[in-house]
């Protein structure tokens, strides 16, 4: 990860004895070919964890590839189910056009309460919703 035209630079750094540990334990565990790599790499994720700007860049790539592959599989699982159920709607509609006598103009008047049904139920309307308003309507 070094810049071209850059030298290291040595300084002295007073660590607590629990943190030099922790330095000595871990930085081959994380591949690091020295401490001094390990604690350059630490520094530089830590600086990142509190830059707001740049915490996004700091997610370790398994987290991100996760999230990733969770969200292709949901969109993919939801673009199914509509497909699915596009499917249903055009068998119905097929079916009721068929068999029912309707006026087309009156198309207009039911599209509008449909809306209006959905609009008001946040998007759960259900049978026994619909038939219950009618009846209410009737009497």
């Amino acid at each position: 990860m070094p810049k071209e035209n850059t030298l290291k630079s040595k300084f002295a750094l007073w660590l607590y004895p629990e943190t030099r540990k922790l330095v000595t334990d871990w930085y081959k565990k994380d591949n690091c070919q020295s401490q001094s790599e390990f604690i350059e790499k630490a520094i530089k994720f830590y600086t990142g964890y509190i830059s707001a700007e740049e915490g996004m860049r700091f997610l370790p790539a398994a987290i991100t590839s996760a999230m990733t592959g969770m969200m292709d599989s949901l969109e993919n699982r939801m673009a199914r189910l509509i497909f699915k159920l596009a499917v249903e709607m055009s068998m119905m509609m097929n079916i009721v056009a068929f068999n029912a006598d309707y006026n087309p103009a009156s198309l207009h008047t039911l599209r509008g309460r449909c809306v209006e049904d959905v609009k008001r139920s946040v998007g759960a309307v259900t049978f026994e919703d619909v038939a219950k308003a009618k009846q209410d309507k009737s009497n």
